[in-house]
């Protein structure tokens, strides 16, 4: 108990903590943690709750990666293949943003079926007919695939997502970062060294991005805080991310096994662990897609200041079991923040403040 109460005033006098600091915050109980987290949380937002009006595209579900916790791929369970035109991208993008979406955050599978003008033109004809429409798309992983599958180098890759009208990288396919777990659950994909690499490259132009742990699967509490602290290295060294967003496993639908599907209160403790950790990232986020959208609320109170958005459609988190394939109702979605308590802040897609309800 002693040693517990020692890391709870180290936290509360913003000492930096390691893994082992990290790991011993789980034994702290949920009230003592989420306590903690809150107050940082609070010192630096308040009651407000960010958001933003946005539409997630899901261009295809072909894929040439094989990843046990899946349930999007074409090429296992689902049989239903898909690949969009870019008339078809342009369409769907074109409805969002007069519904009033000003992020499209554009995440493919891998296809090996289409080349990069695929990608790169779809971004290109988005950009030329809706200049000011934020565009976040291009996950690490699918940097790394146009690179294995093209024989493009990360810098071209990069440099072409730019030219095209990328604005920022979602932070998809962090997965989990140790390499052995990765090995189990995503062999052959984007490696750890690799998925910072190219999102250090992207924050080196400029640029920023997102960055995830999909976490309540076979991993244990010692490999979420060596991920997070993995970002926190690359943060420190160039202050790209302005999210960090703990995704919660979805169990459906794939082939994962004997998995330590997470509690409640498992996983407030890690969005509340990640707060406190990640004292270089802004903005923790818990997606309601993935979390649910109750417990995504409750977790603005264990150090989350962040909902992500609308989505208005997606098609990944979905395929998996989770309850997000239609999106959110504005009103609806303003309407449960303010009901717990928090102050609806609507935000573009780098948390520039565009709207307080």
């Amino acid at each position: 108990m002693g040693l517990l109460m020692d890391l709870k005033t180290r936290v509360e006098k913003k000492e930096r903590l390691d893994q082992a600091d990290g790991e011993a915050l789980y034994e702290l109980d949920l009230y003592t943690l989420g306590t903690l987290a809150d107050e940082i949380r609070q010192k630096r937002y308040g009651k407000k709750s960010y958001f933003n009006i946005n539409r997630h595209i899901n261009p295809t579900n072909v894929c040439a990666d094989i990843c046990k916790f899946c349930a999007y791929s074409a090429t296992r369970k689902n049989p239903d293949q898909y690949t969009l035109t870019h008339e078809q991208i342009l369409d769907i993008a074109t409805r969002s943003i007069e519904n009033g979406a000003k992020e499209l955050h554009i995440v493919s599978a891998h296809n090996p079926k289409d080349g990069v003008e695929w990608y790169m033109g779809a971004f290109r004809k988005i950009r030329a007919r809706h200049p000011y429409v934020h565009i976040k798309s291009m996950t690490a992983a699918e940097v790394d695939f146009l690179t294995r599958e093209y024989g493009h180098s990360y810098d071209e890759v990069l440099d072409m997502m730019i030219e095209n009208g990328v604005d920022s990288m979602p932070g998809g396919g962090a997965e989990i970062f140790d390499e052995k777990v990765r090995k189990y659950l995503c062999k052959g994909k984007v490696t750890s060294e690799q998925w910072l690499d190219i999102h250090e490259k992207w924050h080196n132009r400029g640029k920023e991005s997102n960055a995830t742990m999909l976490f309540g699967h076979v991993e244990t509490r010692a490999h979420r805080i060596d991920h997070m602290l993995r970002l926190r290295d690359l943060q420190d060294r160039t202050g790209g991310f302005n999210a960090f967003i703990p995704l919660v496993y979805q169990k459906e639908n794939n082939y994962l096994k004997n998995c330590n599907f997470p509690s409640g209160q498992e996983v407030l403790k890690t969005y509340a662990i990640a707060r406190i950790l990640l004292d270089n990232i802004p903005n923790i986020k818990a997606y309601w897609a993935t979390s649910t959208i109750n417990l995504a609320l409750i977790a603005q109170e264990f150090g989350a200041n962040d909902l992500d958005g609308t989505i208005e459609k997606e098609a990944i988190q979905s395929a998996a079991g989770a309850k997000s394939a239609n999106g959110m109702d504005l009103d609806d979605f303003i309407a449960l923040i303010k009901n717990s308590g928090f102050t609806p802040v609507e935000r573009d897609s780098l948390y520039n403040e565009l709207r307080v309800y």
